[in-house]
């Protein structure tokens, strides 16, 4: 049968460097091809820099998870130079990244993804009327609530980090803040405000600890059943209307996992080091590769660059890294991408949201671990989905609430944030979960300065290409088997790309110096 090409760019919606090629054949996609269509060069831009410029540039790296660039960037220092941390710093940096995650899964759901849900495609759905209502861009109830109160956590990491986005309050042994009994009092009451006018009112229709008591399909049912104030929350719409129109067939993707974990624990890992921080973490580190679990190790993961327009065709470990790109236009019709295509043991996984809730799954978690079978039963019962993987996403905003609220109420004002460091020469790994998935920093400093410094993003690791064997990455996974009802309008291919929230940062646009002439535009319906 007739093959029909489809090639979409961009397919994100703020971060906007993201075009998708996919292969359709009787109305299925049967290939596809992400390609990451700029290229940033932080690493570069640090080589040979005072070791702490991490701190400075590389929260620059995205507009929406700074902090958890930062985070990355302290911890990476810590364990170079041996730091010890103070418990209030620890607490103080997971209040930072927990606020920052939490402002942006409204923000994501309302003004990225559920914008799809008022396509034209769904106007059979008896459910179409009541999507348009709630989330038609600026004027839908839903949206308008969610997207204006998405702000509140970040208003408590400026407390702290003096800013959002782009603060530098993390640095090695501590934390540059030294809040009051006020600042203590005043971050409470506006996450209380937004757990009260958003995540129960309009989200769940239900208190948190309700919502949580749910661990299974079955359980969810219930919960369904047993209020109207459930059914017709945004949580009840998500999935009515996802397995009305069919956003719970398509999507899964490569069903193999990978999370860092994050927030370490306050009097557990207070010497920083790779081999001690599994055990610290209280929002778990894992692989999940289909049918077993198993702990993390940083040493098995591989950057290929095959198919990236990177020179070489080797995979190496970020300690090994090297970033030495090449013109694409030379580069050879194998490589398409700027995005390298990181490997876990050579496996294809993915990061995200739908990764940590399959980790948190996994039996046998320390009192102090996050364990939550909901999303491992639902993946087991009804199979991974771009319903399952958003619902995912909002999921964890009940559970990073409950932990910020922890967070600020062990904090003993008394006691330091600061230790001064000894500065020297030394290898670090930083790690943590932004938002969007598992995120690294490694960093080998000689003489003083950076000697090499290497990011993994969620996105690096979602939307990567096909590796030196060729094996397509997570995003390319998802939209096999994707149905197109409509080649002139695929929003399918957008539900899938959207799902994973792949941040490429801010769109570029290319000017001749000049002449100020616009060189390239892209749109798209």
């Amino acid at each position: 049968m007739t093959i029909q090409t489809l090639d979409i760019s961009p397919v994100g919606r703020v971060e906007g460097d993201l075009d998708i090629k996919v292969d359709v054949q009787d109305g299925v996609v049967v290939n596809a091809w992400a390609r990451a269509e700029l290229f940033r060069g932080f690493e570069i831009i640090l080589k040979g820099k005072d070791p702490q410029a991490g701190l400075i540039v590389t929260p620059r790296a995205c507009g929406i998870c700074g902090a958890s660039h930062l985070t990355c960037a302290a911890w990476a220092l810590d364990v170079a130079w041996k730091t010890e941390v103070p418990p209030n710093a620890i607490l103080l940096r997971n209040v930072g990244q927990l606020t920052e995650s939490m402002q942006s899964i409204p923000r994501w759901y309302y003004a990225l993804f559920a914008i799809d849900f008022t396509n034209k495609k769904y106007a059979h759905s008896p459910l179409y009327p009541e999507a348009v209502r709630r989330y038609a861009p600026f004027v839908g109830t839903s949206y308008e609530q969610g997207v204006t109160l998405s702000n509140k956590p970040v208003e408590v990491y400026a407390i702290f980090g003096g800013q959002w986005p782009h603060s530098s309050y993390m640095v090695p042994g501590g934390v540059m803040c030294a809040p009051t009994l006020s600042d203590m009092t005043r971050s409470r009451a506006i996450l209380e405000y937004w757990r009260n006018e958003w995540l129960e009112k309009y989200w769940l229709g239900c208190s948190i600890e309700r919502y949580l008591a749910i661990k299974s399909w079955a359980d969810f049912q219930a919960w369904m059943d047993e209020s109207p104030r459930h059914r017709d929350s945004d949580l009840g719409f998500l999935v009515r209307y996802s397995r009305d129109v069919g956003l719970d067939k398509y999507g899964g993707g490569v069903g193999k996992y990978i999370a860092y974990g994050f927030a370490p624990h306050h009097s557990m890992y207070n010497r920083p080091t790779i081999a001690g921080r599994n055990a610290a973490l209280q929002f778990r580190s894992g692989i999940y590769d289909g049918q077993a679990y198993h702990d993390f190790d940083q040493a098995r993961l591989a950057e290929h660059v095959a198919h990236s327009w990177y020179a070489g065709q080797d995979a190496r470990h970020p300690f090994d890294g090297v970033t030495n790109p090449v013109d694409p236009a030379g580069a050879g019709s194998n490589k398409y991408s700027w995005a390298k295509a990181p490997r876990y043991d050579g496996m294809v996984v993915e990061a995200g949201s739908l990764a940590r809730e399959v980790i948190a799954g996994r039996p046998e978690a320390a009192p102090h671990q996050d364990y939550d079978p909901l999303f491992k039963s639902l993946f087991d019962e009804l199979g991974p989905s771009v319903m399952l993987r958003a619902w995912s996403r909002m999921h964890e905003a009940c559970k990073y609430y409950n932990k910020t609220i922890e967070s600020l109420d062990a904090v003993t004002l008394r006691e330091p944030f600061y230790l001064k460091p000894k500065e020297s020469d030394g290898e670090g790994f930083g790690a943590t979960e932004a938002i969007r998935g598992a995120l690294a920093h490694w960093v080998k400093i000689k003489g003083g300065k950076i000697e090499s410094y290497q990011i993994v993003a969620p996105t690096t690791i979602n939307v990567g290409p096909r590796d030196v064997g060729g094996a397509i990455g997570p995003i390319e996974h998802s939209l096999i088997g994707a149905p197109i009802a409509d080649p002139t309008d695929p929003v399918e291919v957008g539900h899938c790309a959207r799902s994973f929230d792949s941040c490429l940062v801010c769109t570029v646009h290319v000017h001749d110096a000049r002449t100020d002439k616009e060189l390239a535009r892209f749109q798209v319906p």
